[in-house]
């Protein structure tokens, strides 16, 4: 997620005119073709000034004798050819004035400062102690100049391109001077995922006659207090201004003067507010988009976002000024898709819709594939995609990457099956200590790709020695959690959600023995599906009290139970599309399994209990609601009571969304627990006590899954998980007895970044609690 970009700095009230043509430090002459010109292998000629470089400005620029300066390659370089510069500070003032060909452009490549350069700084064109005089491109054509910081003295030119034709510029960050203008008949510039620190406005300038000009994919700020427009375009005809984020602290955003006709201005993000959150004190000059009466014809605005806080006019249009995106369609026929709204949208239960995300037009002119940041589109779960192509593309520059995933109920449906074979070449039982590695992605309805997480009803069954199951993504090295734990013999179920990598799961029998093991496919996560709703816990079924049905009475052997789930317990009555809930087979008469099913379906060959005669045992179960209700089947020759407590439901509408995470342990009673409010040391939660559990820093949190597993309880009894600060409610999500160890996936609301457990029972207990995802706004 990035962050929000801070307000303006206040810096001296000095300006002078930039001066174009102005003779620079380090000139770099045009010699004639042939003369001086490097050979280096492969085409590229490398720059490091590095200490160890063993760098010379009399060699011809080969790695392992670079050139010392930029300017010694820029005087040699051919068509065609790379300069590629390494890290550090270079302190020059260059002019560039080499030509490449249409076919052969000269590229200038610098070293990024980001996790594709470990250790590195990048590529540095003066700095806050070497500022240098500016960074000109004069009179050449067909150039690149790519992943370059450059930064200049006080009111010097940073870059500037003074007719030039067919140069590009690519993440290029601008500092400490009057930013960048195209001037001069400049011809068909491209500046892309460029960002602006500290500079004099008009941050970006294309002025002189420049036709052609692309600003593309970046973040435009300028912080000088007389000037803090962001971009002027000035006698500037057949301008594409696409994808920037544009902050002006009462100045203009984006301005169109003079013969700038036949521009494009879209799905940019305009903040024109003081300090980017304010009122400005005169709001007149804080207008979002000018366009004057000049540049109107053949001018298109539209998919912007501006924000209204400045308490300036969004718009200006030949003069005349509109208050509202209506007015200006109505009058103008212009800027239809565009938003006069909020550009920073903090994230909660009550934040309004934030217009920016998957709403651009994709098939604007001058778009990137990816963002300032060089990261890909990706598709918020929570918000209708509305922008055009994809519809996933967000305005401005910024990608919001903090989005989760959203659940597609499917089955349930056998994936796994150890004994039969399902999943797995041979039939036959899991090693002592061995693995299992399981397809997930494109099998049982499951998509090839673009799958997050899968929730399977895991089950281990005919176990040989004691032991415990830890199911986790393909890849990753076995973590210190657990999903399930048995005694020997005996068959248990959990519901398992696991991160997927490689579109496979992991399933590890850390156990002496051999096991077999079942998964059930309950569900998927995915940028598209159903989002959760957090509620209760709440009792919906007790077919002993009666709640749910009729009357108290248990389930026949080999009965089904329909239960309404909506239009209860704060279930809507409509758009549900499966619900999450705690289900406990108790007083069991003979040995069985239960199958949990979207009503109106046969009852599928798969479980969701297993139990023994006379056990108590719980499980959670997400689960297609079909015609507002679920059906519970009992696979057993003997009656048995049913409770089902609320966690949640899903629909197609919701502001959160899946993250998987983990699995991570965050308490273990048995060990000392080293936490931000300090060290808990090992010990019991005692009989009819509560714990409280952080869950961590997670930002905007709603609910967390958890793996939680009780063991060595002195006496019957269950355990209820709840939001922190909730009276303990009356359900359950594990039931045990003296000496056992019982686990249980629990998904449950998050207050103050904090959920609490109860012992339900007369003795003390110890809990271990895995944390393996979470939804957030």
């Amino acid at each position: 997620m990035h962050a929000k970009v801070p307000g303006g700095l206040h810096i001296s009230r000095i300006r002078t005119a930039l001066a174009v043509g102005a003779t620079l430090l380090g000139t770099v002459g045009l010699p004639a073709v042939g003369a001086g010109s490097a050979a280096a292998a492969g085409g590229t000629l490398y720059v490091n000034n590095a200490a160890g470089a063993n760098c010379t400005d009399s060699g011809s620029g080969t790695q392992a004798a670079p050139f010392c300066t930029i300017a010694a390659a820029a005087a040699v370089v051919q068509p065609g050819q790379t300069v590629a510069i390494g890290d550090g500070v270079y302190a020059e003032s260059l002019t560039i004035t080499r030509s490449g060909t249409a076919a052969a452009p000269i590229t200038f490549r610098g070293t990024k400062n980001d996790g594709s350069n470990p250790g590195g700084s990048g590529t540095r064109i003066g700095d806050w102690s070497h500022t240098v005089d500016g960074f000109v491109v004069k009179g050449a054509d067909h150039l690149r100049f790519e992943n370059l910081n450059i930064s200049t003295g006080f009111q010097k030119p940073t870059v500037l391109v003074d007719g030039a034709h067919d140069v590009a510029f690519d993440n290029t960050t601008v500092s400490g001077g009057n930013g960048i203008r195209i001037t001069n008949a400049s011809d068909k510039v491209v500046y892309g995922r460029g960002r602006f620190g500290y500079v004099q406005g008009p941050a970006v300038t294309v002025d002189g006659g420049s036709t052609n000009t692309v600003l593309t994919t970046n973040q435009v700020q300028a912080n000088y207090v007389p000037e803090m427009t962001g971009i002027l375009l000035k006698d500037a005809p057949n301008t594409v201004v696409v994808a920037n984020t544009v902050y002006s602290s009462c100045f203009g955003g984006i301005v169109l003067d003079g013969a700038s006709a036949g521009a494009v201005i879209e799905n940019n993000v305009v903040n024109t507010a003081k300090n980017m959150n304010a009122a400005c004190d005169n709001p007149a000059g804080a207008t979002g988009i000018s366009v004057g009466a000049n540049a109107t014809a053949g001018t298109k605005i539209d998919y912007n976002l501006i924000d209204p806080l400045s308490g300036g006019a969004p718009y200006s249009w030949a003069g005349t000024a509109f208050a509202t995106q209506s007015q200006l369609t109505a009058n103008t026929g212009q800027g239809g898709h565009d938003f006069v709204d909020l550009t920073y949208v903090p994230k909660g239960p009550n934040a309004p819709v934030d217009h920016r995300i998957d709403s651009a037009d994709e098939t604007a002119p001058g778009m990137l594939p990816t963002d300032l940041w060089g990261a890909a589109p990706v598709d918020s779960p929570t918000v209708t995609n509305t922008g055009t192509g994809s519809g996933t593309r967000d305005r401005g520059a910024y990608e919001d990457l903090d989005v989760g995933s959203a659940f597609t109920p499917a089955g349930p449906t056998r994936l796994l099956d150890t004994r039969a074979p399902i999943g797995v070449p041979v039939a036959q039982a899991v090693a002592p200590y061995g693995t299992v590695d399981l397809p997930v992605t494109g099998v049982a309805g499951v998509p090839a790709s673009g799958v997050t997480a899968v929730t399977m009803n895991v089950t281990v069954t005919d176990p040989q020695q004691d032991g415990h199951l830890t199911v986790y993504p393909h890849g990753d090295e076995a973590p210190n959690s657990s999903n399930l734990n048995w005694v020997a013999g005996r068959t248990i179920p959990n519901l398992v959600t696991v991160p997927v990598k490689d579109g496979k799961v992991s399933f590890f029998n850390a156990s002496g023995g051999t096991v077999h093991l079942i998964a059930d496919l309950e569900g998927y996560y995915s940028p598209k599906g159903s989002l959760f709703h957090a509620q209760g816990p709440t009792r919906l079924l007790d077919t002993r009290a009666p709640i749910g049905v009729p009357v108290a009475q248990a389930v026949a052997p080999y009965g089904t139970v329909d239960l309404p789930i909506t239009g209860v317990a704060g279930v809507p009555a409509s758009g549900v599309t499966a619900v999450t809930m705690n289900v406990t087979v108790t007083d069991p008469q003979q040995e069985g399994h239960l199958t949990v099913y979207p009503h109106g379906d046969e009852a599928p060959n798969s479980s969701n209990l297993n139990w023994v005669a006379g056990r108590t045992i719980p499980n959670l179960v997400t689960v297609p609601v079909k015609d507002g209700k679920v059906s519970f089947f009992n696979a057993s020759g003997g009656t048995v009571h049913l409770i089902a407590d609320l966690a949640g439901y899903y629909s197609a509408e919701g502001k959160v969304s899946y993250r998987p995470a983990g699995p991570y342990r965050l308490m273990d009673t048995r060990q000392d627990i080293y936490s931000e409010s300090g060290m808990r040391p090992a010990g019991t939660v005692p009989a009819w006590g509560t714990l409280d559990v952080s869950v961590g820093d997670i930002p905007n949190v709603a609910a967390v899954t958890l793996n939680v597993t009780v063991t060595e309880p002195g006496a019957e009894g269950h355990l209820t998980v709840y939001p922190h600060g909730d009276a303990a409610p009356n359900a359950s999500n594990l039931n045990f007895l003296p000496g056992e160890t019982i686990p249980n996936q629990v998904v449950v609301p998050v207050k103050d970044g904090t959920v609490s457990f109860y012992n339900a029972s007369g003795a003390p207990i110890h809990l271990i609690v895995d944390e393996f995802g979470y939804q957030a706004y």
